[in-house]
């Protein structure tokens, strides 16, 4: 892959994303509460018990599978490697899905009771750009193969 400014908003974005994905997400699985102090996780008081499972539960599909995806992937394709290019793909995937469930979670529970979500806004301003950037992504990888052939 050239080190094209294509290269440069996928690697750049990819690797703060990283970096914040083992913040927010990586230290609260092994203490969830942390994750509350650290402002990263809401207390069940804010999105009731059934919220924190919820969230516990990306945290952790986010350990075991989304870090290591976004981590290899970035590498890879830093090394111009055909399996990076693919485990970004991956990693972009997921990008794109998660914060759509999330989202659509967040509207859901509006109105359940035991969820008094407070700074929704963030939520609409900040996920939507990561939708956009990981489809960015896709775009240009899947543009990327399309052009070696």
């Amino acid at each position: 892959m050239k080190r094209d400014i294509g290269f440069w908003s996928i690697q750049g974005p990819g690797w703060l994303l990283l970096i914040y994905l083992i913040y927010a997400q990586a230290i609260p699985v092994f203490d969830y509460d942390l994750g509350v102090t650290m402002g990263t996780q809401e207390s069940a008081e804010q999105i009731s018990d059934v919220g924190v499972a919820f969230w516990y539960g990306f945290a952790f599909g986010d350990l075991v599978t989304y870090i290591p995806l976004l981590t290899m992937g970035l590498i890879g394709c830093w090394l111009d490697r055909m399996w990076g290019r693919m485990l970004l793909a991956a990693a972009l995937g997921i990008t794109v899905y998660w914060p759509v469930v999330c989202l659509a979670a967040v509207v859901g529970a509006r109105n359940a009771a035991g969820w008094n979500l407070t700074g929704e806004a963030a939520y609409w301003i900040v996920l939507p750009l990561i939708v956009l950037w990981g489809a960015w992504g896709l775009w240009l990888l899947v543009r990327l193969d399309d052009s070696r052939h």
